[in-house]
């Protein structure tokens, strides 16, 4: 039992290791569908670049799309801005807005970066945008001292049905390749040396220490973990109670229940201060003073709209 909790708990730990190391391996599966099973490229001077474009780009940011859509972060700080524009920046702190805005964008750019290294090492996307631009700096750069007639096929060698000798195509391809995998490469170093400078910039400029700062990150997977599973728990007694009250045609029972301000209080994105010994805003929440703990008059629920008070 023990060994399968520590276990467990290494599991837990690296929880974040593991779900990068799925990504990766997901988008280089994804990549390698697309590239046998629904990748032709049309070899011709019209489509390449546009059809090699949208294979190598397309996935990225409909990747990007998702990983903003599924950011708990995002939808906490942007729900209900539009009624309310004050809560993207809270207490006028624009700056703390800012840089979670760009912590949340950093996040979602891992999947697009992880498609477009693993795309751009296997150079199939790029060959065909490439062998399809007309721009004459492109096209000499790889028909540099060489025949007319390689202008004339550049299109037709992703596909290998161009009428340069066997050497001369292979060696297109090889450039080809070279390239990409070089950009791709080069995409891997600069988003390795942004991560660790920002890394290292979020580290200094820190208002806690070392061990303080791993105690608020898991404090706040726990807090996070213990509300959902407390909500669910809340959420089925209380449809117990108004289903118990409607079909025995009685009262319903006293219920307590946050207000409409303690749920916008505790929906706040909260940054650690020296000042306040508080590691969250529900935190910062129940230990003040001067809680209101008047009930609204009148709940309305909107399945589409979500709630309004009135």
């Amino acid at each position: 039992m023990d060994s399968f909790q520590t276990v467990l708990r290494f599991f837990m730990n690296q929880k974040a290791t593991i779900g990068y190391s799925f990504m990766a391996l997901l988008t280089i599966g994804g990549e390698r569908v697309f590239s046998m099973v629904s990748f032709q490229c049309p070899c011709n001077h019209d489509q390449n670049f546009g059809y090699g474009l949208i294979f190598l780009l397309g996935p990225a940011a409909v990747l990007l799309v998702l990983g903003l859509f599924f950011s708990t972060r995002l939808w906490r700080l942007y729900t209900g801005c539009c009624l309310n524009p004050l809560k993207l920046c809270p207490r006028g702190n624009c700056f703390n807005c800012l840089r979670v805005f760009c912590s949340i964008f950093s996040g979602a750019c891992v999947a697009p970066i992880m498609w477009l290294c693993v795309a751009l090492l296997n150079g199939t996307f790029y060959e065909c945008a490439v062998s399809g631009l007309d721009d004459n700096l492109v096209v000499n750069l790889f028909c540099k001292n060489k025949t007319e007639k390689c202008r004339e096929e550049l299109a037709q060698v992703p596909c290998g049905r161009s009428k340069l000798s066997k050497d001369e195509n292979m060696e297109l391809l090889l450039m080809f390749r070279a390239q990409s995998q070089i950009l791709g490469w080069c995409i891997i170093i600069t988003a390795s040396i942004c991560g660790l400078l920002g890394t290292c910039y979020t580290n200094c400029r820190s208002k806690v220490s070392f061990l303080q700062r791993t105690f608020w990150k898991q404090y706040m997977e726990k807090e996070k973990e213990r509300f959902d599973a407390f909500a669910l728990e809340y959420a089925t007694k209380l449809a117990e109670r108004n289903l118990q009250s409607f079909f025995e045609n009685k009262n319903p029972e006293p219920f307590p229940f946050p207000n409409h301000r303690a749920w916008e209080e505790i929906s706040e994105l909260y940054t650690f201060k020296r000042s306040e010994q508080y590691y969250s805003t529900l935190q910062r929440y129940v230990e003040r003073t001067d809680r209101d703990f008047t009930p609204e008059k009148r709940l309305v629920m909107d399945l589409e709209h979500g709630i309004e008070m009135s």
